[in-house]
């Protein structure tokens, strides 16, 4: 008879401990994920028009550099870089040097867009990255033919709240190809 109340109080005990879930502190997280995953899919969407308009300006040869914040910076990943990063104005000055001396043409059809991740919370942060093929050609001239080579690059943006680009990045063999087309 003991083993008989022992089992009935093991039993009341599991059946008094049952609980139950609080679908409102599930719903409102649900909610709140939600609504943080359309704002973070809109400002990629914006953002991604932003980096479009970028390439097709540096293809052109014509980048409108409003679309930059006033504090923006990249970072010289090129062998031997003398600085580590490159302001806005000493980009502007970079770009024409390179739009006077190549000829640049995007050969990534379609390009894609990817969505950046905040590192420390793995989130959608708003940034854009993409990897994309260009082809670089540099003019004859008296005293040599005119040569093209393929560059395979990742870039990547980062943007301010007002959807100005605040840090882009470019990793790329730069040395190789300008090597290449330099050479005699």
């Amino acid at each position: 008879m003991n083993y008989f109340y022992s089992i009935l109080c093991v039993s009341i005990l599991l059946i008094g401990c049952k609980t139950e879930t609080d679908n409102t502190v599930k719903e409102t997280y649900e909610s709140e994920t939600s609504t943080n995953e359309t704002i973070a899919n809109k400002t990629f969407k914006n953002n991604s028009a932003t980096v479009l308009a970028n390439i097709k300006g540096w293809q052109n040869e014509n980048i409108d550099y409003a679309m930059y914040a006033d504090d923006f910076i990249t970072f010289d990943t090129g062998f031997g870089a003398k600085n580590d990063t490159i302001t806005l104005s000493k980009m502007m000055e970079s770009d024409k040097h390179f739009w006077a001396s190549y000829d640049f043409k995007l050969l990534t059809d379609p390009l894609v867009l990817l969505p950046g991740v905040n590192a420390d919370t793995k989130m959608l942060d708003g940034s854009v990255r993409h990897y994309s093929d260009w082809e670089v050609t540099k003019a004859a001239t008296d005293s040599m033919e005119a040569k093209t080579g393929v560059i395979h690059i990742y870039e990547s943006f980062d943007f301010n709240e007002d959807g100005k680009i605040t840090n882009q990045v470019v990793y790329g063999d730069f040395t190789g190809i300008m090597m290449y087309l330099n050479s005699k």
